[in-house]
C-alpha cells in the first residue's frame, strides 16, 4: 500500500467534530473544577456574609471585572492552544487591557489618598493569605482544564499549561472574591495578580508533562 493509498484508509471512517467541540470541552472542564472551587471556599473560608450588599457597591464589581476578563482572555488563547496547528497566538495583547485599566483605576486611587495611607491600602489585612488562597482555589480548576486538554490536541505544550493555569487563577480569583472583602484596586492588583501569576508558573511547568499526547 502507497502512502495516498494508507491516508485515504486511515481517513475513511473519521467521525466529524462538530462546530465548537473544543470550546465546549473546555468550559466543561472549567464548570467542573470551579464548581468544585465554590465548594472548598464554603466549607474553608465561607461567603462574606454581607455579600448581597458588597454586590450593590463598586469595588465587588471591579474585582470581578478584573479577575472574569482575564479569564475570558486566558479561555480565548487555550482554545487556541488545543489544536496543534496553533503557531501564533492571537488576540494575546487583549490580556493586558483589564491589568492596564485596573493600574489606572489604583493610580486614581493612589491620587485620592495621602501618602501616610497608602501602605496600609496596599497591604490591609489579608496580603499574606490572598495569593496563596487565590492559587489553592486555581488548583481545582486547573485539573479540570487539564482533563479537558487531555482529550484534545495541543502541540505547544508549556504555552498551554500557562495558559490553562492563567484561566484557573484567574477564575480561582474570581471565585474567592465571594469571600474578600478588600477594596482597593491596589490590593487587587497585587495580590489577586500574584496569585493568578503563580498558577500560571505552575501551569507552565506542569504542562510539558502532564498534557502530552
Amino acid at each position: 500500500m502507497n502512502t495516498d493509498d494508507l491516508i485515504l484508509s486511515l481517513s475513511g471512517n473519521v467521525p466529524r467534530v462538530r462546530r465548537g467541540a473544543v470550546g465546549r470541552r473546555i468550559l466543561l472542564g472549567l464548570a467542573a473544577g470551579a464548581l468544585l472551587s465554590i465548594a472548598i471556599l464554603v466549607a474553608w473560608m465561607g461567603v462574606r456574609p454581607d455579600l448581597g450588599t458588597a454586590m450593590h457597591g463598586f469595588p465587588f464589581w471591579m474585582k470581578w471585572t478584573y479577575t472574569i476578563s482575564l479569564s475570558i482572555g486566558a479561555l480565548v488563547m487555550a482554545a487556541q492552544l488545543a489544536r496543534p496547528e496553533t503557531r501564533r497566538l492571537r488576540g494575546l495583547w487583549l490580556i493586558a487591557i483589564p491589568v492596564v485599566l485596573l493600574a489606572s483605576v489604583g493610580a486614581m486611587e493612589l491620587i485620592r489618598t495621602p501618602p501616610g495611607e497608602w501602605l496600609r491600602m496596599w497591604l490591609s489585612y489579608s496580603w499574606m493569605q490572598c495569593p496563596w488562597r487565590v492559587l489553592a482555589l486555581a488548583m481545582p480548576i486547573f485539573v479540570g482544564l487539564l482533563w479537558s486538554f487531555r482529550r484534545l490536541a495541543p502541540t505547544r505544550l508549556r504555552a498551554a499549561g500557562a495558559t490553562a493555569g492563567l484561566a484557573a487563577g484567574a477564575f480561582a480569583a474570581t471565585v474567592y472574591c465571594l469571600h474578600c472583602p478588600e477594596v482597593s484596586a491596589i490590593f487587587v492588583l497585587t495580590w489577586y495578580s500574584l496569585g493568578i501569576l503563580l498558577a500560571t508558573g505552575i501551569g507552565a511547568l506542569l504542562g510539558p508533562r502532564l498534557m502530552r499526547w
